[in-house]
């Protein structure tokens, strides 16, 4: 629980303007007040506030996006720890992406487990008890626990096993006897000083859906030892389900299913875990690039996008969100062994196609859902245009920047912009330098696009930049927009030839005379040792 006293905020998460600021910068302000002022429950909290102020299912996508890409990478590195560590050397060994954005997951899980209604009882007797008193896991473990008379079996160990939980999903379908098998294997990798693992409670909400695309109601489900029956509070079956996987290996069986269903699993991600299901058609695309195979785009995913892009039901925010490919770090993050060189071609392939231009206006900036929901759709569509790297489209980028009216398209276009070579980059990068030049906080943002650029052997401007009056290295934010920003871009950081990591080791070295702390925070795009190793066994 944050103190009653004085905070001191970082400039950038409290100072925003329209014309200095983006929706980005705007929603980051929310998010950051918010924890401070509800973080008695962990981030579980914030993020609950935060997405009471949006969309919903588009700040719960960022979030998630934040924990694969963030935390299951610390999970399945050398730095893996438990959501509560075992020992610490100093208290900064507490400021990680596991003890902050985990845990709150670990405080979801209650809630999906009992529900709205059991967590709130478990809060309710967790006050009761414990009100003005300093505790600890155990003891809000107990107070959900006895205020539902539950059974919580191996949860605990959420607390005190290291790594990201795998479940491997197998499903089939007896269309005599009209049920629906799912087998749900569960696997807990090794961590560094736990090569051995004990099965965890793993709530899983599920749903099954028809061919046709409804929501199928589910009367019961039989896990292996008992079967229940399942009633909504009006008597009826339920779309959704909660299984409990609690052992190595697990099936359930739904009965009275008509038709072969689709399940939806893992609904809303309701635990931090791997579902070895999905992704298969980015990772078959980097498997035909390594084989030297013409890239062919699947129809069924081309008509996906179009169907989505089309349909003017849908909130604007999360059309632009499902347009949105994953990122070369998080594919790599699939693979074994990651070749940057391939996933990064099967990605930029799979951006080609049309986008629309229906979201322009030129009304004043209102920091609200639908318009901020408009314009994030609007510069999703400028970002795969401008990646074509053709003269129309970045034609259209320019466009699109000198008529701007706000930050939030000022930035989107000239990060289209920075991401093409050439002398329109160079001129449009230093018309807005000085533009902004005495404003900081948008000088930052502008360091910032020229290092995530991915154009061939960026990290020579990004050296550069170092010598630039733009930038200070005694200055956190600064670096953390530069270098944090030059980490972000994989093509350049994992370059094979080495440069990207010679360019942050010598980073990271000067940062150490001057900030500890931001040096560490500056090696966190590390855990990527799958890439790693295959670069530093070229060199």
């Amino acid at each position: 629980m944050e103190n009653k006293s004085l905070n001191i905020f970082n400039s950038r998460l409290v100072l925003a303007s329209p014309e200095t600021a983006t929706d980005a910068d705007y929603a980051a302000i929310l998010g950051v007040i918010g924890h401070d002022l509800k973080e008695g429950l962990t981030v579980f909290r914030d993020r609950e506030f935060s997405l009471d102020m949006g969309s919903r299912a588009v700040k719960r996508i960022a979030d998630v996006l934040r924990l694969r890409i963030s935390q299951f990478l610390q999970d399945a590195g050398p730095m893996a720890h438990p959501v509560r560590p075992h020992s610490y050397i100093k208290m900064d060994n507490f400021y990680t992406v596991t003890v902050y954005e985990k845990d709150a997951e670990v405080v979801r899980m209650y809630q999906t487990l009992l529900g709205k209604k059991g967590f709130q009882k478990g809060m309710d007797l967790y006050f009761e008890r414990h009100d003005g008193q300093a505790v600890t896991c155990d003891d809000f473990y107990a107070a959900i626990r006895d205020a539902n008379n539950a059974n919580l079996a191996n949860f605990k160990l959420w607390y005190s096993q290291a790594g990201t939980p795998v479940l491997t999903v197998s499903t089939s379908y007896d269309a005599v006897a009209r049920t629906f098998r799912l087998k749900c294997p569960q696997e807990i990798p090794p961590t560094p000083g736990q090569p051995t693992k004990e099965p965890m409670l793993i709530p899983l909400a599920l749903g099954l859906v028809s061919p046709k695309g409804k929501d199928l109601v589910v009367t019961s489900v039989h896990d292996g030892e008992s079967l229940k029956f399942l009633k909504d509070e009006h008597g009826y079956g339920v779309t959704t389900v909660v299984l409990r996987v609690e052992k190595v290996e697990q099936e359930f069986v739904f009965a009275d299913i008509l038709e072969r269903p689709v399940p939806s699993l893992l609904k809303k991600f309701n635990a931090p875990v791997r579902l070895m299901k999905g992704r298969k058609l980015i990772l078959s695309l980097v498997s035909s690039v390594q084989q030297g195979k013409e890239l062919v785009m699947n129809k069924h995913f081309v008509n996906g996008l179009r169907s989505i892009l089309c349909d003017s039901s849908l909130d604007k925010e999360f059309v632009a969100m499902a347009l949105t490919l994953p990122t070369e770090a998080d594919v790599m993050d699939l693979m074994e062994v990651a070749d940057l060189d391939a996933v990064h071609t099967a990605r930029r392939f799979a951006e080609l196609f049309d986008a629309l231009k229906n979201n322009c206006s030129n009304e004043a900036y209102v920091f609200n859902h639908e318009n901020m929901a408009r314009r994030a759709l609007k510069n999703v569509s400028l970002g795969y245009l401008a990646s074509l790297n053709e003269l129309e489209a970045t034609g259209l980028a320019l466009n699109e920047y000198n008529t701007a009216t706000n930050m939030t398209e000022h930035i989107a276009a000239l990060a289209a912009i920075a991401q093409t070579s050439g002398d329109l980059r160079t001129e449009t990068l230093s018309k807005f330098y000085e533009q902004w030049q005495k404003d900081s906080l948008v000088t930052n943002k502008w360091l910032a696009l020229q290092a995530m650029s991915d154009i061939p052997g960026n990290v020579k401007n990004v050296e550069a930049l170092m010598d630039h009056l733009a930038f200070d290295i005694k200055n956190p934010n600064k670096v953390y927009y530069l270098v944090g920003g030059f980490c972000a871009s994989a093509v350049n950081f994992h370059a094979k030839d080495g440069s990207g990591y010679n360019f942050l080791g010598d980073i990271v070295l000067k940062l150490d005379e001057l900030n500890p702390q931001v040096a560490c925070m500056s090696t966190w795009e590390l855990p990527h040792y799958s890439v790693l190793s295959s670069i530093c066994c070229s060199n």
